[in-house]
Formats: structure tokens, sequence, C-alpha cells
């Protein structure tokens, strides 16, 4: 798969792909597409091509979030070092200046990643629709931790145990879409996901036999087409 980005540094459109693919460093490609310097009329950027394998294969597997889930060691909430107290002072910064309360701390650590747990009344708005908002704020973590040098550390920011819901939520939204297209003969378009959520799509209909998925679309928020096999 390829995936263009851009930024004002090379490493900064590195960090904003990695961030949004969820992926480490060593796990892509780069390709610099296109470099243009500061001017008196226009601002310098840097354009990236960023090849990965296909994750949005049928036979991938789940993404860390999910395999790892059953295993996941829940930690001290308060921050352990110099990097998670900026990180977390950051994350209630970046909320508090949008007007909503917070409190934020650390809900587990493994290798490479960290989950955040966010705290507030205002729950609902921090997750946006289809968990657009909470996909944003993760985002802009993400960034921010690479610009501390943790390139290689996902963030993974939760609120009211909304990433676990959702995923139920799409294994169910498979199941059923499946048996529709086995009864109809036809296929069926779902709603636009990010990289994540198409994988659990892929990954929890792969074994049904006369069942195929495929990723259509452009940018981060593709659809998943659900189809009966043979009905192209």
């Amino acid at each position: 798969m390829t995936y263009e980005y851009e930024g004002k540094t090379e490493k900064e459109a590195i960090e904003l792909a990695a961030a949004e693919l969820g992926l480490e460093r060593d796990q892509f490609d780069v390709e610099i597409l296109e470099t243009q310097k500061n001017s008196i009329f226009k601002k310098g950027y840097v354009k990236i091509r960023v090849h990965t394998l296909d994750s949005d294969s049928p036979k991938s597997h789940l993404s860390d979030d999910v395999e790892e889930k059953h295993t996941r060691i829940y930690a001290d909430p308060l921050p352990q070092d110099e990097f998670e107290q900026k990180l977390l002072a950051f994350i209630q910064e970046m909320i508090e200046k949008m007007g909503y309360d917070i409190k934020v701390s650390v809900s587990y650590r493994e290798d490479k990643k960290i989950g955040i747990k966010l705290e507030s009344s205002h729950s609902s708005i921090l997750i946006g629709r289809k968990g657009k908002n909470l996909d944003a704020l993760q985002l802009l973590a993400n960034i921010y931790a690479g610009r501390l040098g943790h390139e290689e550390t996902r963030i993974i920011l939760d609120t009211e145990n909304y990433r676990i819901r959702r995923e139920e939520t799409l294994v169910r939204l498979a199941y059923t879409t499946a048996d529709k297209v086995r009864s109809s003969r036809n296929s069926i378009l779902l709603e636009p996901m990010n990289p994540f959520e198409r994988r659990l799509i892929h990954t929890t209909l792969n074994d049904i036999p006369d069942v195929e998925t495929k990723s259509e679309g452009d940018g981060l928020y593709k659809q998943v087409r659900v189809l009966y096999k043979g009905i192209r």
C-alpha cells in the first residue's frame, strides 16, 4: 500500500505518517516526492510517499491493539519519567484549552506502547462521531511524543472504554453484514473506517469461506466492501 503525507520537514512528515497509520518507523519505506525550501513568498514543505505492506488484506493479522489486549498489564497511573510527565501535561493542556475538564493518567504500559486514560464529563465530545475526535487527539499526542524523541512509542488514547466497545461493535457489524451478504449473494459497502477498524473487519471475516472483503477509496478513512464470493 502507498500513502502520501506532507510536513514542514521530512521528519515531521514521517512522524505524521507513522501516527496516522499506527505503524513503527521500521514497518514502512519512505520516498521523497517533493521538497520546497522556505522563500519570501512560500513556506517550505516536504512531501513523501509511504510504502507499506498491504495491511488491508483479508489475510492480515489483527493489530497489536487486539492481539495483546488479553495480556495487557495495567500500570501505575502516575507518570514514571520525564517523557511521561511531559506527554500527560501536553494532553491535559491541549484538552483544557479546548474548554473541557480533563484528568489524564496512564492506563497501561507495553513495549513501545503507552495507553492513556482520559476522564472527563465531556467524554462523548472528546470521542466524537465514530471516534474521529479521539483519533485526532491521539494523532497529536503521537506527533508530540515523536518530537520528544520517542518516535518508536505508540500512544493510545481512550475514554469510557470506547476503544474496546468500538471493537465489539465492529465485530458484531462484520458478522451481521456477512449474514446479509450470504443471504442476498450480493455485496455491502460499510461506513468509512480508519486502518485499524478496517483490519478488524477483514480479520473477523477471514475464515468465512464464501465471503470476502476489500477496501475501497483513498485517504486514511476508507470503506470496506463485504462480498459474496464470485460477486465483483
